[in-house]
């Protein structure tokens, strides 16, 4: 196995890592969000990072290498923040936005990151590329939804 196909394989993984967080992350504010819309969106969401995941393991699995299989010791540390949070908030819906949109500003901070490496396969590019727009029109989307509140 080539340097360049376990660097890229390692960035893969770190991306796939943070999906498993952001999934369960949106499953966790549709369990604490009041709204029923909030509730479909944010379940909606889990379910495009659970699909990202999967294109990002089926990606790395490409190249050989293993992939991760859960999430980071920052993500669980997030979601337990979010339950504090929402335990303590007034106006829990908000709460769950607010952090929505944290998570979605880190996410494609880190997708450029990854998408700045000079010589990447073309179809991980553009897959990356893809991933990483969807994040950004979502985030417009929850930054609509806050100002509704």
């Amino acid at each position: 196995m080539s340097n360049y196909t376990d660097k890229v394989g390692n960035r893969l993984n770190a991306l796939l890592e943070k999906n498993y967080d952001a999934e369960k992350g949106y499953k966790k504010a549709a369990e604490n969000a009041k709204h029923i819309g909030l509730k479909n969106f944010f379940n909606k969401k889990a379910q495009e990072r659970y699909d990202f995941g999967y294109e990002l393991k089926t990606e790395i699995k490409s190249f050989g290498q293993p992939a991760e299989k859960d999430g980071s010791l920052t993500g669980k540390a997030h979601r337990a923040w979010m339950d504090v949070k929402a335990a303590l908030s007034s106006d829990n819906d908000e709460s769950m936005l607010e952090e929505a949109i944290r998570g979605e500003k880190a996410a494609i901070a880190e997708y450029e990151e990854v998408l700045g490496e000079i010589g990447l396969p073309l179809n991980t590019k553009n897959m990356l590329f893809n991933q990483k727009n969807h994040i950004q029109q979502e985030l417009n989307t929850i930054k609509r939804l806050e100002d509704l509140k």
